[in-house]
């Protein structure tokens, strides 16, 4: 399948129709007429799609309008893509790529290409500590405050509602926890209630899904792409670093050591409790196993490396 001579991995179309089933497929017999469409309404030459793509379609793109190279980021029409056009609309390329212009009803973003764009973990910055400094610096630039009222104006979704989702874990399995251990689930269970009902009342808009694969060098700094434009307490954006890279990380040797040096330079850096760090860090881990779990039925023991070796730093912290 082409459109101005572009063709998308194989494993693009097979995740969208594995997503979305027959709405899937009827949206790939349209997208070649879609990408002529957008290439025209923006004035683009469309290039390659980047390798390593699954949900969403991202191609190069030259832009005759600017007269510079672009990123043109397409997916199967659904709320998480319009969630992070209204983030990035927000942030105005604070701590995050710019969005150049988008299509809300197609689910089109056109973004500025980063230069030279090569993510955090491919860099050959391989110093951990120095990443996670990294990444600190970025969470601060792309945290902002929400307007008032933003429940009613924007659509970003509470934290609070992805961790709902691990309750369907006890509901998959007759009211026990299957095969993942009943410890842990449990204490996932009560982390997330005890960090809800503890967070301050200022939500910030947060990245939602920030590890070193997000994270592309842009002149002489770093900043964030694919945010999913949710809201929360910045400490759930540092529970979503602690358990990346994955899987890489799940094999470590040093894996409590190298945990417990994030959380201190985190804590620094933010200004945030090293418990409540360990307790998102925990509880996200958990969710995430069952995430894997539910989507694939595999994959999903490694991460839970991450929540015992950050149940340890708990309990040797109290």
């Amino acid at each position: 399948m082409n459109a101005h001579g572009v063709r998308w991995p194989r494993s693009f179309g097979q995740t969208t129709v594995d997503l979305f089933g027959e709405a899937g497929k009827a949206w790939l017999a349209k997208l070649p007429k879609l990408l002529s469409e957008l290439a025209e309404k923006w004035d683009l030459v469309l290039g390659e799609p980047f390798p390593n793509l699954s949900y969403n379609l991202v191609l190069s793109a030259w832009s005759w309008q600017s007269n510079t190279a672009v990123v043109l980021k397409i997916g199967f029409p659904r709320d998480e893509l319009r969630h992070e056009i209204a983030a990035l609309t927000l942030t105005h390329g604070r701590g995050q790529v710019r969005l150049l212009a988008s299509d809300d009803t197609h689910c089109a973003l056109l973004l500025e290409q980063l230069r030279p764009g090569h993510t955090l973990w491919k860099s050959g910055l391989r110093h951990d500590e120095q990443a996670t400094r990294i990444a600190a610096v970025v969470m601060q630039k792309l945290w902002h405050p929400l307007p008032p009222q933003s429940e009613k104006k924007l659509p970003f979704r509470h934290v609070q509602q992805w961790a709902g989702g691990l309750s369907r874990l006890r509901r998959e399995f007759g009211g026990s926890t299957g095969p993942f251990p009943a410890h842990l689930v449990g204490l996932a269970e009560s982390l997330f209630a005890d960090l809800f009902d503890t967070a301050e009342e200022n939500d910030v808009l947060l990245h939602g899904d920030l590890h070193h694969n997000n994270i592309l060098a842009h002149g002489d700094g770093w900043l964030a792409i694919d945010p999913k434009g949710v809201r929360g307490e910045p400490a759930y954006d540092v529970g979503t670093w602690l358990r990346n890279p994955s899987p890489a990380l799940f094999g470590v040797a040093d894996l409590e050591a190298r945990l417990a040096r994030r959380v201190a330079i985190f804590s620094e850096m933010l200004g945030i409790e090293r418990e409540r760090l360990v307790a998102h860090g925990l509880a996200q881990a958990v969710l995430s196993g069952w995430w894997h779990y539910e989507d694939h039925g595999r994959g999903w023991q490694g991460v839970l490396t991450v929540a015992e070796a950050l149940n340890n730093l708990r309990t040797s912290t109290h």
